[in-house]
């Protein structure tokens, strides 16, 4: 299937748009949240939390004994909520620092969450079949209501930053000032963190326990190389996310036997990856171009500068024997000489090359600087 037909039948199949408009909206809500988790340098957070999630699910399953898709999200909304507080306690309380906490608590939950898994595949129940989709996702089986409470969290999501947009900014860049400002930072914190763990155990089912913290993380990682506005930043990593939602599980429609988690989550890292190396600010591509540029900014420089002490005893800065000593000297590289004539800091009269008086000018200036620098 072409992707040309993919999107026609968006709009006329129920179970491809289902699963698009689904993947969209999760990876708009992570990416709006994930850019308060990179900003806060919680990167481990989102990884921690879906892990966290694990042993929520199958303990749901235990005590209910169905597979409701709502039961089973409502054990892993629960069982991520005690891990981030856990993770918070461990680095209140004692002398750990959060990345420790984050490792240990992901570790903890995700041992138990297996060893649950485990216990209920031998149990005598038909029902346990299928519970394995959490670790991978299974996008196919999203329904109507789930995207419908999706769009839900969005929206609340969206009014929250809208309503707490000077508190959450604050905060992320200045905690000691959000304190002397009267600010609850601990209750405001606490409820950005409960957003990003509902956010996670919403894509559970599409993305699965083990690659959704990419979902939280790589949206936003990408929308930080091409902006230092942090509003700016979380709508960009919004429209990355659901970018990468869309076009992932297109590709995983359009190809046979593509798992649509790991294809989204693969388009979100080639968005990264494309931001990393080609953001005008920070993208290493136009690093190398500055550094280049640089250097020979330098380069011409020093050259003025060595003419600049040839010439300045000189009177005449035309003067022959300047012009000889000039023309032996023949600059640091060719290349740098013609940049000179260019500006018009250097002309050419057949072999022969002399200083301008604007070259002159420009060279004493710049020898005035570095004395009073120096």
């Amino acid at each position: 299937m072409e992707i040309i037909e993919y999107i026609k039948l968006v709009f006329s199949d129920y179970t491809l748009r289902t699963i698009t408009f689904g993947t969209a909206i999760l990876g708009a809500v992570t990416g709006m949240l994930g850019s308060f988790a990179v900003l806060r340098k919680q990167s481990l957070l989102g990884d921690a939390i879906s892990h966290a999630a694990l042993p929520g699910i199958a303990l749901a399953f235990l005590i209910t004994g169905t597979k409701d898709s709502n039961v089973l999200l409502i054990g892993a909304l629960i069982s991520g909520l005690i891990g981030t507080f856990w993770i918070r306690g461990i680095t209140s309380k004692t002398h750990l620092k959060s990345d420790t906490a984050l490792g240990l608590i992901l570790s903890v939950f995700f041992g138990f969450g297996i060893l649950l898994l485990t216990f209920i595949q031998k149990l005598p129940n038909a029902d346990q079949a299928g519970l394995d989709k959490y670790l991978f996702g299974q996008a196919a089986t999203l329904m109507e209501s789930d995207v419908w409470l999706m769009t839900l969290v969005t929206g609340l999501c969206l009014i929250v930053l809208l309503l707490f947009w000077k508190e959450f900014k604050i905060l992320l860049f200045d905690k000691d000032y959000a304190l002397t400002l009267g600010f609850n930072t601990k209750l405001i914190d606490i409820l950005i963190t409960s957003f990003i763990v509902l956010a996670i155990v919403l894509g559970l089912q599409t993305v699965g326990v083990v690659l959704m913290s990419a979902m939280l993380l790589a949206p936003a990682a990408a929308a930080r190389q091409w902006t230092n506005s942090l509003g700016m930043m979380v709508f960009l990593a919004a429209i990355l996310g659901a970018s990468a939602g869309f076009f992932g599980t297109a590709i995983s429609a359009t190809q046979s036997n593509l798992s649509t988690g790991p294809v989204i989550v693969l388009v979100a890292s080639v968005f990264v990856l494309f931001s990393f190396v080609l953001s005008p600010k920070r993208g290493l591509l136009f690093k190398q171009i500055r550094l280049i540029k640089n250097r020979n900014d330098l380069e011409l420089q020093k050259t003025l500068a060595f003419m600049y002490h040839i010439v300045e005893d000189h009177e005449d800065i035309s003067h022959p024997h300047a012009i000889r000593i000039l023309n032996n000297f023949q600059g640091y590289s060719r290349k740098g000489l013609k940049k000179l004539v260019d500006k018009h800091y250097v002309e050419l009269d057949g072999e022969m090359w002399s200083l301008t008086p604007k070259g002159f000018e420009v060279a004493s200036n710049l020898y005035n600087q570095n004395q009073k620098n120096d």
